[in-house]
């Protein structure tokens, strides 16, 4: 099966950190705009080759929005499904000078799951983690809404969550969760010091073993009469409440 990546900000990244991985770089031949001229000469300078074709054929290899610009990816380099591999995340904690972690348990929706991404990589995580089973896969639509997020960021696919958590404790790295029920807000928690942040899919949470493992578990404190936010928006509410207690 062709493996694609699409949308502008998923593409450019890629050639940015990865071109190996890219065969083609298909550009909508009616786009001769500035900023698809400068993904072209990226393209060129990465020495991409890059095929000139009518929006028709965009919207036929791909779905979803495109934005002109699809890359196709050399047979067997996939699209890194698997992520970093579990052996390597401690060292990448242990590299850390504060490490900040988002666990997602049950985020199975591929636009919450790349919205995520994008938030992480904004606020700088060490690494994003989530079950191989009851998460979405990182497919070509979860890339496109990274915004190149996927490349640049760590993530890892665990086997056991639970015992990823535990590992995780074991090296110094407090487990905070959200939950509605929990009796202390998320700006009355310290989150300076190195922890890992864990959200649940949106309709059922934290699994019971996930709660159970959370050194804490915190509330966003809602004022509204809406009950729960998305994930991809408490994730990234979160994430910079930490980052803010960093830079205090």
């Amino acid at each position: 099966m062709e493996e694609t990546v699409f949308g502008y900000h998923a593409v450019e990244s890629l050639l940015r950190l990865d071109p190996k991985r890219v065969n083609t770089v298909l550009v909508q031949s009616s786009r001769n705009d500035k900023r698809m001229q400068a993904l072209c000469a990226l393209a060129r300078n990465q020495g991409v080759v890059l095929e000139p074709c009518p929006r028709q054929i965009l919207d036929e290899r791909v779905e979803g929005r495109h934005q002109g610009v699809v890359a196709v990816l050399h047979s067997g380099a996939a699209d890194n499904s698997e992520g970093m591999p579990e052996a390597n995340l401690l060292g990448l904690v242990a590299q850390a000078a504060v490490p900040l972690i988002l666990i997602l348990d049950g985020v199975t929706d591929p636009h919450n799951l790349g919205a995520c991404l994008r938030s992480a990589e904004a606020a700088g995580v060490t690494a994003v983690i989530f079950p191989k089973d009851r998460s979405a896969d990182v497919n070509a639509v979860v890339r496109k809404v990274a915004c190149g997020a996927a490349e640049a960021v760590p993530w890892v696919r665990v086997t056991n969550l639970a015992r990823t958590i535990e590992t995780l404790k074991q090296a110094g790295v407090w487990i905070i969760g959200t939950s509605g029920d929990a009796s202390e807000t998320l700006f009355e928690r310290d989150l300076a010091g190195p922890c890992a942040l864990v959200l649940g899919s949106e309709g059922s949470g934290m699994r019971r073993l996930t709660q159970e493992l959370c050194d804490y578990r915190v509330q966003l404190p809602m004022a509204g009469t809406v009950s729960s936010l998305n994930v991809s928006v408490a994730a990234g509410i979160c994430l910079f409440e930490a980052v803010r207690q960093r830079r205090d």
